[in-house]
C-alpha cells in the first residue's frame, strides 16, 4: 500500500474513532430518558381519586351532562370542601353533587314563588317546614351540604347503595329515579376538584 493511501485509511479510522469516543457517550445516552423523582403522567393521576370508588356500580340508564357558570362551579367546591369536613370518602361527594345537579342544578336557589316546591330552597332543596335548617341555613352551601349526608350517614349500607337509591332514601322524592342521569357528570366533577 502507498504511503498516502496508508495514511488517508488511518486518518480516516482515526476520526471514526475519535468521532465514536465523543459522539458514543453522547449517543449513549441519547435514549435513555432523562427522568424526575416523580413522572408528571403518574402524578397526574394519582392525584385523581379511583374511578371505582366514585362509581362502584357503573352508571344507570341514561346520563344528562350541562356546562357549569363560576357560580355552579364553587358549589361543586363547597359540596367537596364539606363532604371532606365531614370525614366522607369521595362516594358521599359523587352523591352529593349528583343529588344537587337533579335537585338544583348545582344553583342556590332561593324561593321560587309560585314555582317553588313548597318551601324548597337551596342546592339540595331542602324544606325548612320538613327540619331541614332554616331558610338562612339550607341556603349556605356547606350548612346545606352537611345536612344531606347527615342524613346519608343514617342509611345504613349507603356506600354500597347505587347512587339513585342513596339519594332517594335521604331526599324521599317524588321522582326516585331521577338522581342515577347525574352520575357521570357528578363523578367527573369529584375526580376533577377532589384534590384541587
Amino acid at each position: 500500500m502507498n504511503t498516502m493511501l496508508r495514511k488517508s485509511v488511518l486518518g480516516v479510522a482515526g476520526l471514526a474513532f475519535t468521532g465514536g469516543v465523543f459522539a458514543g457517550p453522547i449517543a449513549a445516552h441519547a435514549d435513555t430518558p432523562v427522568t424526575s423523582g416523580k413522572p408528571v403522567a403518574v402524578a397526574a393521576q394519582a392525584d385523581k381519586p379511583d374511578t371505582s370508588k366514585l362509581i362502584p356500580h357503573g352508571v344507570q340508564g341514561k346520563q344528562s351532562r350541562i356546562d357549569l357558570n363560576d357560580e355552579q362551579t364553587a358549589n361543586v367546591k363547597a359540596i367537596i370542601a364539606a363532604t371532606k369536613k365531614a370525614g366522607l370518602p369521595e362516594r358521599a361527594a359523587v352523591i352529593s353533587i349528583a343529588t344537587s345537579l337533579q335537585e338544583s342544578k348545582l344553583e342556590n336557589l332561593g324561593h321560587l314563588g309560585d314555582a317553588n316546591d313548597h318551601d324548597s330552597l337551596g342546592l339540595f332543596q331542602q324544606r325548612p317546614s320538613s327540619g331541614w335548617g332554616t331558610p338562612e341555613q339550607i341556603t349556605d352551601p356547606e350548612y346545606a351540604t352537611l345536612a344531606f349526608e347527615k342524613g346519608l350517614k343514617q342509611v345504613d349500607g349507603w356506600q354500597d347503595m347505587p347512587l339513585t337509591e342513596a339519594a332517594q332514601t335521604v331526599q324521599v322524592s317524588a321522582y326516585p329515579d331521577a338522581y342515577a342521569q347525574w352520575e357521570q357528570q357528578a363523578a367527573d366533577l369529584v375526580a376533577q376538584h377532589w384534590n384541587s
